[in-house]
């Protein structure tokens, strides 16, 4: 596991200083260099030091589960509502009160016992090849459709986004259409399951895949600076927001909570806060090609390029109870 302590405080000594004047310990598993911007102006802001540990989503519940009562943890910062979720059934967050969050952040991108929080989201969408692909898929539902066999790449099913997009599936329109759509995807593959979503998008490019699903920030973020072996080629992509016409887009979040036992809550509750202001809102957007969580803040240059489009407003805890079932489905259809 990486550690970076922000500042002055040392991770061999966080356990010692877990409780002071001016100091919240975040457990973070994003890992993005925008972030820093983040925790400066937060520090510079309020005069609150931030001591940082980073990791892998799952080590870091693990660690917080194994520490306990003893735990430094005053924030687990994490991406997507299968990890949220996962780190609220380990009961390793607590709930909160806070007329801020509760204000800006919109009831769907909320637990529904206030445990963690949506800060920034990105849309699940469908890439295309332009030049082969006269007739996308408009649903996610269209996605198994006999004309698209063979033509469909998408992650494996042990990732996060592929088991929260089926559980919203699960959520809208019930675990016998889900199996379908599931058991469809796995007929329609151009091939295995393999790598990350720029992979997917990458293989549009290479003529692998002619339809792909990705999170729109691995493209947007192709469209703002170089990509290797994406942004080149990139005007051969097109895209679709899906299911307009229904349930909408479904959108993934990066979120946190405020951690179970932690010493410094208040100033935890506070950077949870400021996470909601329009200035972190913005770095969201501006510097990982995020949607912002609070509807009011203007998208950045990069996000707004990939145009207007209905969001899925389903309230993410009630998807975040599928995820059991989404992983049954995988399975018993063979989605590696």
């Amino acid at each position: 596991m990486k550690i970076n302590v922000f500042a002055t405080v040392i991770a061999a000594s966080l356990a010692t200083t877990a409780v002071a004047d001016g100091v919240v310990n975040l457990y973070s598993s994003r890992h993005y260099d925008t972030d820093e911007r983040l925790y400066s102006d937060f520090e510079e802001a309020t005069g609150i030091t931030i001591n940082r540990i980073e990791g892998k989503a799952d080590e870091l519940i693990a660690r917080m589960q194994a520490e306990g009562a003893n735990s430094p943890a005053d924030i687990l910062l994490t991406v997507d509502t299968s990890r949220l979720a996962r780190a609220k059934d380990a009961g390793v967050l607590q709930s909160i009160d806070s007329d801020v969050l509760e204000d800006r952040i919109p009831s769907n991108l909320q637990d529904a016992d206030n445990q963690w929080f949506g800060f920034s989201q990105r849309a699940r969408i469908v890439f295309y090849d332009k030049a082969d692909v006269d007739n996308p898929p408009a649903t996610y539902m269209d996605l198994i459709k006999p004309e698209y066999k063979g033509m469909v790449c998408h992650r494996s099913s042990s990732n996060v986004y592929a088991q929260t997009l089926l559980s919203a599936i699960i959520e809208n329109h019930g675990e016998e259409k889900a199996r379908e759509w599931a058991a469809g995807m796995v007929e329609n593959f151009a091939r295995a399951p393999q790598g990350g979503d720029t992979d997917q998008l990458r293989g549009i490019i290479s003529g692998e895949c002619d339809v792909s699903v990705a999170n729109s920030y691995y493209f947007a973020r192709a469209l703002r600076k170089d990509v290797k072996g994406l942004s080149a080629d990139i005007d051969k992509i097109a895209w679709v927001f899906p299911s307009q016409d229904a349930e909408g887009a479904h959108m993934n979040l990066s979120g946190g909570g405020v951690a179970a036992h932690a010493p410094n809550r208040d100033n935890a509750v506070k950077f949870l806060e400021y996470l909601a202001s329009d200035q972190a809102q913005q770095y969201f957007s501006g510097g990982n090609d995020e949607f912002p969580a609070v509807p009011s803040v203007e998208k950045s240059e990069s996000v707004a390029k990939l145009g207007e489009f209905v969001a899925d407003d389903v309230e993410l805890s009630k998807v975040a109870l599928n995820l059991p079932t989404a992983q049954k489905i995988f399975n018993e259809v063979g989605w590696e």
